[in-house]
């Protein structure tokens, strides 16, 4: 670190790191788009745990924008009478990541939240750049306030998935869905287009998303920094619901992470901030490879579903 000292790193996110960081071959940065996804789905088979049993997974696909988007239903109940389902948007820069690649997580969600988890295959950079995955993502929850039965509507997801989930509900809480948006949990977000952050600088290579994999993500996506959706940290947030922000210790992201936690507490947001010390970003996809992140998961869960229902009471 810039400081000089030497960051808390978990036992098991060190093995993890070192087993990374050993790995010979081209980095994703210095790969075609394809080829990048290709390798976070084969990461996703060696270092994350199995989808488990779960009663429904329906993979559907629903009207967007620009044609069909793929969406994947799971619930741990066959049935159920309505109430708050999550709608999750996946992580990868805006360019890799799948419905398959955070499969696990969001059966585990299902399970653990018991409610309808709905996850998102918005479209991708470089093939669709900014704003494709923004405006799939609305369309879709909109889609899911419209179809799903359901009572509100919990958002969700993890790094620029995390974007996507505030951008959503900055553009719900403008101009309403048909169900309310209830609580949202933005994991790991990103939040800024701007680079200057202490965490950036102590932890941009090393610890699994680097600085060339960042700036790779950002080129082909070409966000505009001046858009709301790209740089949320910039602009009100005022009247969001109540919010989980979830941060790890070890992310180049942390630090914006911290600061739009701060955002919304001032801003009057009913707001509950975690992270998990030790660990990097990604853990949510990596519980076989970093089995300390199943109980990161947990805690992240129980703490959302506590939030759920007060703001359903």
């Amino acid at each position: 670190m810039t400081d000089g000292t030497t960051p808390y790193v978990r036992p098991d996110v060190a093995a993890f790191l070192a087993f990374l960081n050993a790995q010979e071959g081209p980095k994703m940065e210095e790969m075609p788009p394809e080829a990048g996804r290709e390798m976070m789905r084969v990461m996703g088979q060696m270092a994350d745990v199995p989808r488990g049993a779960i009663a429904k997974v329906e993979d559907r696909t629903i009207p967007g924008p620009a044609g069909e988007i793929p969406i994947r239903i799971y619930d741990s109940r066959p049935d159920r009478e309505p109430g708050p389902v999550m709608v999750f948007y996946h992580g990868g820069g805006w360019v890799i990541g799948d419905l398959d690649t955070h499969d696990p997580y969001c059966a585990e969600a299902a399970r653990q939240l018991d409610m309808p988890v709905i996850a998102v295959d918005y479209r991708l950079a470089p093939e669709h750049p900014f704003p494709a995955a923004p405006e799939d993502c609305e369309a879709a929850t909109r889609w899911v306030a419209d179809n799903i039965p359901c009572t509100g509507l919990v958002l969700s997801g993890d790094s620029a998935g995390g974007n996507l989930t505030i951008a959503t509900a900055l553009a719900l809480r403008d101009a309403p869905a048909a169900k309310p948006v209830v609580a949202i949990h933005p994991i790991y977000p990103a939040v800024t287009t701007r680079q200057d952050w202490q965490s950036y600088r102590d932890f941009k290579d090393g610890y699994l998303l680097t600085e060339g994999g960042m700036t790779w993500f950002g080129d082909h996506y070409a966000a505009d920094p001046a858009d709301r959706r790209a740089s949320p940290i910039d602009f009100d947030a005022a009247g969001l619901p109540p919010t989980l922000l979830v941060t790890a210790g070890l992310d180049p992201l942390r630090d914006q992470g911290r600061a739009y936690a701060g955002k919304l507490i001032a801003a009057g947001v009913p707001t509950t901030y975690r992270e998990a010390a030790g660990t990097i970003h990604g853990y949510i996809c990596l519980a076989q490879g970093i089995p300390s992140a199943k109980d990161d998961i947990r805690g992240n869960l129980t703490v959302l579903k506590a939030i759920v229902a007060e703001a359903t009471a």
